[in-house]
Parts: C-alpha cells; structure tokens; sequence
C-alpha cells in the first residue's frame, strides 16, 4: 500500500507542476490583455478631454476646468483627473484626489521631459492605479500637462480568480485522480503481484499452491504469472522429490541429515502431531526506534538449534516476549508467525513483570543455577524471594502451555534449559499423557556441588517429571544420576541409564546438541577476500584470530587475552602482523557480576593494547556489540584461526558454527578442554584455558601450520558437524521423546 501512494503521489506532483504551469500562464496573458485594455481605454479618454481642457488651461479658466474634470471624474475606474503646469505643480485636480497620489506622479515630469503621452502602473497606498500623463501644448510650446488616474486593482482581482479557480478544479482533479490511481494500481498491478508472491511463498514453504487470478490468458500479468505457474510447478515436483529421497532415507544413519529429512521424519514417526517448545528466550525480538519497528534474533546457542528444528517442523514455540515493540507485533492471544519473512511456526510470547524477571531470570537462574552449574569461579547466590519467582513463573508458562494443548492427545513437549526445571513436572501432573522432553544445555556440576542448593530436592523433582532428561555429554548425564542417588529415594537402572520414581521413569541420556551445516555452507558461494571483510573493521594485518562470545565470564575472554600477551611477548615478529578480532554480545547486563566482568574485560583488551600497540597496530580490536548469524560467516570465513577457551561450558556452538562455515577447509580450531564440544572435535587444538603459555603455543601452531594439515584436520572437523548436525540432533530428541510411554 505505501507503495501505492507514492506512485499516486508522484503522479500528483506531476500533474500539478503542469497545472500549475498552465495557470501561470493563463493569469499572466489574462494580466497582459487587462492592463492593454486599461490603457488603450484611459489613451481615448485622454484624447477626449484634452480638446476642451487645453484651450481652457492655455486661458487660465480653472472654473471651466474644474468642472469639465469633476463631470468626467464620477466615470467608473476613474479615480481622478488632474493638470499640470509645465513644471509639474498642480493647477486643478479632481475633487477628493489626494494629496499622497499627486506626489507620486513622476510619470508628469516625464511626460513634459520627453513630449510624449506616458503611462504607467503604480501601488500608491495599497491601491493599484494606472496613470496616464498627456503634454498640453500652446503652438509648439509646452505650457503642462493632463492626468488621467484609472483603478487597476480589477486586473489583480482578476488573476486571483484565475489562480483560485484552477487551484480548486486541481483539487477536485487530485482526489478524483489519486482514487483512481490508487484503485488502478490496487486491483491491477498490487493486487496480483501480492497474489502471486503469496503463491511463491506457498510453494517454498511446502503447502498447497493455487495459482492467482493474474494467471489467466489476457491479463497484464499473464505472462509472468505463466512463468511462476511453471517455477511452482517445478518446485512442487522437486520438493515431492526430496521429500521421498528423504523418507526412503529415514532409517538409513549414515546418510546426512537435512530439513527436510527430519520434517520427513517428524511426518512419519509423530503422525504430524505438533511439537511445542519452551523457552526463556524467544527467537525472534520485535524494537522500536523512533517510530520505526524491527526485529533481531538473540545471541544464543539454544536459539540457533532450536529455530533450525521447528523451521523444519513446525509447531509452537512460547517464550518470554521481552522486546518493547513484542506486543504491537503479536495478537491477542500474544502470537505470531516466524520468522518474519518466511513464516514456518507459530511463536507465542508469555509477558513477564518486572519483579517475575528480577527474581525468576536475573536472580534464581543467572545468579544461583549458572554458577552453581558453570563452576567458573563465581559463587551462587541463593535467596527464596528469587526461588519463589522461578517456582511463580514456571507456573505461568505451564499454564500457558496447557491452554495449548488441551485439544492435542499426547501432544510432543521440549522444554529448555535450566529456567524451566519445575515445568516437566507441572505439565505431567495435569497432562500425565503429554511426552515430555527436557533439555539442560549447561553442564551439570558434582552431586557434591549441587549440594549446596536448599532448593535441590524440588529441582530434581521437576525435572524427573520429564520422559527423557538430555544433556550435552555422558559426563554430564553420569554427573545427573550421581545426583540423584545421593539426594532422592529413586530406582536407578545404570545399564539403560534410567531413573523411576513414584511410578514414572525418566531416561537420562547424551544429546551433543550441534548446527545446521547445511545451511552454513551453501554451495557455489561466492568466494570471499579477507581484507576486504576484516578491512572495514580498520584490520589490516596479515594474520586475523577471531573470539565470538556473550560476554560472560564463563567464556574465558580474560584468560583469552592473557594467552595473546604471552603469545605476543614470545613472537615480536608478528607484532603489526597479527590481529585479534574480538567479538563480545552484551549479556545479563541488569547483573551486577556481568556488568564487573564487561568493564574488566575492556580494561584488559586496552592494557594489552597499551602494551604492543603502535599508532598504526592494535594487537587486540574489541567489538562489544551483537552481530547476526549473516555478519559472522565471512568472519568465520576469512579468520586464520577461532580461539575458543571456555572455563565450563555445555557445548559452544561457536565451535562447530566455525567449523561449518569453513567450505574451503581452511582455518584452524583452538578450542577449550572443558567445552562440551571438544568431546567429539578432537582434530581442534585442544586447550587448557588457565593456562597462558598452552594458548599462546596453540595460537603459534596454528599460524605456522602446514596447509595440508589444515585441511586435514578441517575436514575430519566439519565430517563430525555434518554427519551430527542438529536436524540429526532433534531427530534423536525427538524419537527418544516419543517412544516413552
């Protein structure tokens, strides 16, 4: 529609600048033909005075002249009649002339100066007046003058009804035009093209295709619509095609997963009921700036697998809506498709008070869970205000959901991550048929360590209420079960690693959660030149290391920066010949903890920058902001290495997102011993974070290394991502799920 109007008004600007043109015009020649005829008529007026008052005048007979003047003064448009001696004083005048007006007669001493009839239009206090000023002779001498004063302001009245007039038809002109045009446009062009870009949107997300009315033989768009009716078509029988390939491909494991395997998957082994899934994040976030509304998608590791499934599945996701333009996007009932430009799955967002979100987000799970999980050196701090927060909230997504589901039998629940621990069990106790899976994204710490949390039991509880319980490693599956043997009554079976409590069995179980390598490296991309890319970050070096974490102290960006000054300090030779790129998303800033380890980690990229830099080098370049998925692949691309050294972490999807990213082979992996991922990437160079001199070795070797071993060790990298992406991860999620019960 927006376009619409501005193709109306454009259209508008032109025909008005020609009306408008037109008009100038017309007032102009009708100002011109007035002002002629006012002249011409005052000249024959002149010539048919100045008989009787030259001889009058040249007689000195003022009585018979004022009366000959005052008999012609009440004519209409006369203002005055006058005369002049021959030194432009004035012998008789009109009666009621003024005073203001004879004064401002220079056309008199013109007239008797030049010995011709001479006019002229004059503004002579606010009124418009056309004055004519004839020579009186006696013989061949000039002995004055005669004036005639006509009223010229009818001409300018007259123009303006010109321009009034043509203004109001252009108005009329304007409504009834934009209408039409609008309408025109509407019907005609907007209209159908918007038919048939539904159409291909249609056909690419997979759902029946009917062509739009634009189709049929005669129309303006026939032609196109004929060629979208043969892509569609086309897409339809490939898409069909797929579709088979990947169900004669679903029991085969040694075949790559894709989307469409695991939607092939989903369709034969759920009997398309609907996936829903719960977590504290939302993919998508709607903000408004200065009146204008867009949307991001977080930093998150969990948001990246996830999204990948449901795109590939369908279903529903809830959430906690927290952007400040989430509700104007969102109906009644806090829904919307996403993602944005090629709708896949429903996101239902839940709002939160400002108080729920202090004491569920802020203070039970960042400032108690995640350190007692991570193990990073930061102690958890424990308060039952915060407790009663999270227990408050994981009610209301419960109760949200249920709403959900009470028309789905058996309905396919994932629940995420440590914000929902109560949940499993909340559902189970209304919902006992829901199959319920729980995902812990986060290690998960000794039984010794967990045993600080005055809340452990209930914790254990409602996760227990879960059919499948997943984490990223057996470690910390072993971790889980050591946990709960010390803390509850409960049977466990440690040959199918299960767990049965009060009639209800949880299975326990590895899911290394991974990315979406398809979509990563597409084939044929256009290939990408490093300087260009990291040029427009003002890196100019030779070689480029790259960080990509939220910033979080769990990430080890500090002992990070640590390894490059050792490495700097033992290699001057790549001092000006070495950048580190540092990209660091805020994260938890409303934390105070957060906002000390954001500060302390600026403070320590400028030290070492203080350290070694130069006016032209800076060994370290920090970008503190988010950058998309989009913005990360030719970084990924075009880095000598990724410096990876978390101090604890679940997975890091940052590793095998690099990884994927890599269709060249090329680059080298630097990746921390206590990150989930290195359990399955060991042709990465495996990293002791806390130790400086082990990362600046890693960081040497990876900057020396032989192409050829590069590609060797890149390739058996990204077989590992390919061969267990997260379509193969959900799959396996989902399956576990399902078969329960």
């Amino acid at each position: 529609m927006k376009q619409t109007f501005l193709v109306a008004l454009g259209a508008i600007a032109a025909i008005s600048l020609v009306v408008v043109g037109f008009t100038y015009d017309e007032a102009s020649k009708e100002e011109l033909r007035l002002s002629a005829d006012l002249q011409y008529r005052t000249r024959l007026l002149a010539d048919s005075l100045i008989e009787s008052v030259e001889p009058s005048f040249i007689n000195n007979s003022t009585t018979t002249l004022e009366r000959l003047i005052d008999r012609f003064t009440d004519r209409e448009r006369v203002v005055g009649l006058a005369v002049f001696d021959n030194k432009a004083a004035l012998v008789v005048g009109s009666e009621g002339l003024q005073d203001e007006v004879t004064r401002e007669l220079d056309v008199v001493q013109t007239a008797l100066d030049s010995d011709t009839p001479t006019g002229e239009f004059l503004t002579i206090a606010t009124s418009s007046l056309y004055v004519l000023a004839q020579p009186l002779h006696q013989g061949q001498t000039i002995v004055g003058a005669f004036v005639a004063i006509q009223d010229a302001s009818y001409i300018n009245a007259q123009t303006i009804v010109i321009w009034r007039t043509n203004i109001l038809r252009l108005l009329v002109q304007i409504i009834v035009f934009a209408a039409a045009v609008i309408a025109l446009l509407w019907f005609v062009i907007f209209r159908p093209l918007r038919r048939m870009t539904e159409t291909v949107k249609t056909a690419r997300a997979g759902r029946a295709v009917s062509l739009p009315h634009p189709s049929s033989p005669g129309t303006f768009f026939a032609p196109l619509a004929s060629e979208i009716s043969k892509m569609t078509t086309s897409l339809v029988h490939a898409r069909s095609a797929a579709s088979e390939e990947a169900r004669l491909r679903l029991e085969k494991l040694d075949t790559p997963w894709t989307a469409e395997r695991l939607k092939e998957f989903t369709k034969a082994y759920l009997k398309d009921r609907p996936i829903f899934v719960v977590s504290n994040r939302e993919p998508y976030i709607h903000t408004k700036t200065k009146n204008v509304i867009r949307y991001s998608v977080p930093p998150s590791g969990v948001i990246t697998a996830l999204s990948a499934t449901l795109e590939a599945c369908g279903g529903v996701w809830l959430a906690h809506g927290s952007g400040n333009a989430d509700k104007e996007t969102a109906d009644s009932e806090g829904k919307l498709e996403v993602p944005p430009d090629d709708p896949k799955y429903t996101l239902k967002r839940i709002w939160l008070t400002a108080k729920e979100i202090a004491g569920y987000y802020v203070g039970f799970a960042n400032e108690a869970l995640w350190p007692l999980s991570i193990m990073a050196h930061t102690r958890p701090v424990f308060n039952k205000e915060h407790w009663l927060d999270y227990r408050r909230v994981n009610g209301k997504f419960a109760h949200a959901l249920l709403n959900e589901i009470k028309e789905i039998s058996q309905p396919i629940i994932l629940v995420q991550d440590y914000h929902f621990a109560l949940l499993p069990q909340m559902i189970k106790n209304s919902r006992p048929d829901a199959q319920v899976g729980f995902f812990w994204h986060i290690p998960w710490p000794s039984a010794e360590a967990f045993s600080v949390c005055p809340w452990r039991k209930e914790l254990l509880e409602g996760m227990l209420g879960a059919d499948v319980v997943g984490f990223n490693t057996q470690q910390f599956c072993n971790n889980f079960i050591d946990t709960v043997g010390r803390e509850m009554e409960s049977q466990i079976d440690y040959e199918r690693f299960t767990i049965t409590r009060e009639g209800h069995q949880s299975s326990i179980k590895a899911f290394p959660i991974s990315v979406a390598f398809s979509n990563m490296a597409p084939e044929g991309e256009r290939e990408v030149t490093p300087s260009a890319i990291f040029g427009e970050l003002g890196i100019k070096t030779e070689f480029v290391g790259l960080g990509v974490d939220r910033l979080d102290y769990a990430k080890g960006i500090l002992e990070r920066f640590k390894g490059i000054e050792f490495f700097l300090a033992d290699n001057p030779t790549y001092h000006g010949r070495f950048t580190f790129l540092q990209i660091a998303a805020p994260s938890r800033e409303s934390i105070p903890r957060y906002r000390e380890h954001a500060a302390a980690v600026i403070a320590e990229a400028e030290r070492v920058n203080k350290l070694f830099g130069t006016k032209t080098w800076q060994p370290i370049v920090f970008e503190h902001r988010t950058y998309s998925h989009e913005e990360l692949q030719p970084l990924y691309k075009s880095a000598d290495f990724c410096l990876i050294t978390s101090l604890h972490d679940g997975m890091n999807l940052v590793a095998k997102e690099f990884v994927a990213a890599r269709s060249d082979n090329g680059g080298v992996l630097i990746l921390s011993q206590f990150a989930g991922a290195a359990r399955d990437m060991g042709s990465a160079l495996i990293i002791n974070p806390y130790s400086a001199e082990e990362t600046a070795n890693a960081i040497t070797k990876a900057l020396t290394m032989p192409g050829a071993e590069q590609k060797k060790r890149m390739k058996r990298l990204r077989g590992s991502v390919r061969d267990y992406n997260i379509y193969r991860w959900a799959a396996e999620f989902i399956k576990a799920v399902a078969s329960q019960g």
